[in-house]
């Protein structure tokens, strides 16, 4: 694996991030206009929003830094639990250019449409070995993958409502089974933004204490990445590499980079980020400009140049 400890190093990481989390609302979003040559109009907004935006700027952060930390090591995978975040997915995909599509207007009109990407994980996307509607299979199918290949080293990204499920909660005693030399690693990364689809997580309103308990409890080592600049997670799988069971625990803002208020409810940081958080901005003036101050704020001129990406 790559170390990576250097200020230009850590810059193209949070590059990478502002340039996925771009792709991920243009996805959701957009029907054209995908660059913002011009002011966005009601036209270039797809006419039904389907999707989940609350845990992608989490995903992306964890793929970023995984992906770099990772590099060049061809035994490294990566699971993802929250398979609604598939446009996260779907994005760092079109980044590394493992998807058919190779222009950005067929890439961000065919999600969620007939013939193209269904909102969520599916198997017709390459890497993706089941749906993604179902939570809690995850880390259970990553210490599958080890099993027998003390070469392997598997990051598995769980999401905090998905760690609420019976079969999550189960499969974090498989640790027991691969203690040995016959067997490769599993990284279990706990996405903790606090909420789900209608309300907190109960992890979300646990302490640190008692968050670490639970962990200890099965048999891992907690590991704290606090925010979601690179240097916290990218100094926790240092830190990881010398644990025999580390469980990183990332903490980012439900929705971060999102709209932070909508008509005086909270956005980001709130359960309201978790799916489309501007329900009617084909429709509405106030939300369209909202949408519009969301994108330029990412600045992805300075990441893409129309025809390849500048990271």
């Amino acid at each position: 694996m790559v170390m990576i400890k250097s200020v230009g190093e850590l810059e193209k990481i949070s590059r990478r991030i502002r340039a996925t989390d771009y792709l991920v609302v243009a996805q959701l979003f957009l029907q054209d206009n995908f660059l913002l040559e011009r002011k966005l109009e009601f036209s270039d907004i797809k006419p039904r929003l389907l999707g989940h935006w609350g845990s992608c700027h989490g995903i992306n952060v964890a793929l970023s830094n995984l992906l770099s930390f990772f590099k060049g090591d061809d035994n490294f995978s990566f699971i993802l639990g929250p398979g609604h975040g598939f446009p996260a997915l779907n994005a760092n995909l079109f980044i590394d250019g493992k998807l058919d599509e190779k222009n950005l207007a067929d890439f961000c009109r065919k999600f969620s449409w007939p013939g193209g990407f269904p909102s969520h994980s599916s198997p017709m996307t390459p890497g993706v070995v089941t749906e993604g509607g179902e939570l809690g299979y995850a880390l259970g199918t990553a210490y599958g993958q080890v099993l027998g290949h003390p070469e392997k080293t598997v990051a598995v990204l769980l999401g905090d409502g998905e760690m609420e499920t019976a079969t999550a909660l189960a499969s974090m005693n498989l640790n027991k089974l691969i203690s040995g030399k016959s067997n490769g690693k599993v990284l279990p990364i706990l996405h903790l933004n606090g909420y789900k689809i209608s309300g907190p997580t109960i992890l979300g309103r646990k302490s640190e204490r008692e968050i670490h308990e639970l962990i200890r409890g099965f048999g891992y080592e907690p590991i704290e990445a606090k925010g979601d600049e690179p240097g916290e997670l990218m100094f926790a799988l240092e830190k990881a590499d010398f644990v025999f069971h580390p469980f990183i625990i990332m903490r980012t803002e439900k929705g971060a980079g999102g709209p932070d208020y909508l008509d005086g409810k909270k956005v980001a940081g709130n359960f309201l980020a978790h799916q489309i958080p501007l329900p009617l901005a084909k429709t509405d003036e106030k939300q369209l400009q909202i949408l519009e101050d969301w994108l330029s704020s990412y600045n992805f001129s300075e990441l893409y140049d129309g025809k390849e990406f500048l990271l």
